[in-house]
């Protein structure tokens, strides 16, 4: 069962039944429909949601619809100015946007985009 949050866009609430955990969806009037995987560190920004789906044309649309429903996690993708973080690696589906368009890489229905912190370590 959805259940509104009262943000705007306008966001819904639905619990992922295999997990137990919920996911969000904002429902925007403008471009297809994607989902956003969110990796563990992401999730606390998003109030603890693993997905969440937008209507967004493109990469930079999503990243927009995400500073105005969800502005923590807006934060931890871009910084002051606007650009994606430096230790990000945003895929829509399995191709990095680096190796596309980059933020105005095209979206379609059913896409996936992923936000994968870089690790490292020696």
């Amino acid at each position: 069962m959805l259940q509104p949050l009262g943000r705007s866009p306008e966001t819904l609430i639905a619990p992922n039944f295999r997990s137990g955990a919920s996911y969000l969806i904002m429902v925007t009037s403008v471009g297809p429909t994607v989902t956003l995987h969110l990796t563990a560190p992401l999730r606390p920004y998003a109030g603890g949601a693993s997905r969440l789906e937008v209507a967004a044309a493109t990469v930079k649309d999503a990243l927009v619809v995400l500073e105005g429903s969800q502005p923590a996690l807006y934060r931890n993708l871009c910084d002051e100015t606007g650009a994606l973080r430096r230790h990000l690696n945003v895929f829509v589906n399995a191709d990095n946007i680096r190796d596309l368009q980059g933020l105005d890489t095209a979206l379609t229905s059913g896409d996936v985009l992923a936000f994968l912190p870089a690790v490292s370590g020696g």
